[in-house]
């Protein structure tokens, strides 16, 4: 059994973003409260006892205090065996400095990540002796391990997405494969398996075959037009060039590879859909969406 729990849905910043008066944001702070979200991540798990996440948002400490699966179970214990990286940006890794108090786990990445990590001291408060920094490839399928060695239970393969450096690196930086992944995620049990796949610039051949037929997928949705943020006034940059594909294009595309159900994350403060009633919303489900909220369970 494949066990899963949406932590975050929100793009950077959550919603309520700390400083900023959109549309969205206000309702969240006052007339609509099922808004607010924290960063984008999930947990993972094959037995229900040991999770991975997928990314460490900013907002994980309140992540894991909001989700008793992940609660400890003793004096000095975390059911949070391993933490995999789909890319290097703040959104990901910055909730690896809550993980600073002697745990141990086991840190998968792309290289490309985990070098971003190797070259900035602060995350060396995770020591290696307890924390090891284990290297994943591209189109090489890796089974997770527990902190003392022992298989999980999961198979996960990563695959590279259309994407970007690292928003802090990106002048001294140039793109390449690895810088974000998609991740086939199975239980090796059950066979039971989905597509998280939160951030993705555009939709190949390549990353279609392996969204097609999926039982479940996890897409980038982030904006739901490319120049979203230029018309709101909140930033001169279109989705594409910040690494997402908008949700109005990848509906239709999509839509024609029999996938059975859809589920949007990584969601902008600035994205329309996240109104219930809006016609950006009901876009959305009409095209058979969901737009999730922190805390949603799943079982595959």
């Amino acid at each position: 059994m494949l066990s899963i729990i949406v932590l975050g849905t929100a793009a950077g910043g959550g919603v309520p973003q700390w400083n900023c008066g959109c549309d969205n944001c206000c309702a969240a702070r006052t007339s609509h409260a099922e808004l607010r979200a924290t960063q984008a991540s999930i947990a993972i798990s094959a037995d229900q006892e040991h999770w991975f996440l997928i990314n460490a948002s900013p907002d994980l400490r309140q992540q894991l205090t909001e989700t008793p699966a992940l609660h400890p179970r003793a004096l000095r214990h975390s059911p949070v065996a391993g933490v995999i990286l789909t890319n290097g940006e703040v959104d990901a890794i910055a909730g690896l400095l809550t993980l600073r108090e002697g745990a141990a786990f086991n840190l998968y990445g792309h290289r490309r990540v985990l070098d971003l990590l190797d070259a900035n001291p602060i995350f060396n408060v995770l020591k290696r002796n307890l924390v090891p920094r284990r290297p994943i490839e591209a189109d090489v399928a890796f089974e997770p391990q527990l902190p003392d060695g022992t298989p999980s239970g999961l198979e996960i393969l990563p695959f590279v997405a259309p994407g970007k450096a690292a928003l802090f690196v990106e002048d001294t930086s140039a793109n390449e494969d690895g810088d974000t992944l998609g991740f086939v995620i199975r239980d090796k049990a059950s066979d039971e398996s989905f597509v998280f796949l939160a951030a993705c610039a555009a939709l190949t051949p390549a990353v279609e075959t392996y969204l097609r037929g999926a039982r479940l997928v996890f897409f980038d949705g982030t904006l739901f037009t490319d120049d979203e943020m230029i018309r709101q006034g909140l930033s001169q940059k279109t989705g594409r060039r910040m690494g997402h594909m908008a949700m109005a294009a990848a509906m239709p595309t999509l839509e024609n590879l029999g996938i059975i159900r859809k589920i949007f994350l990584h969601i902008n403060n600035s994205n329309p859909a996240l109104m219930p009633g809006a016609p950006e919303r009901q876009a959305v489900e009409q095209a058979g969406w969901q737009i999730p909220a922190d805390g949603m369970e799943i079982t595959l």
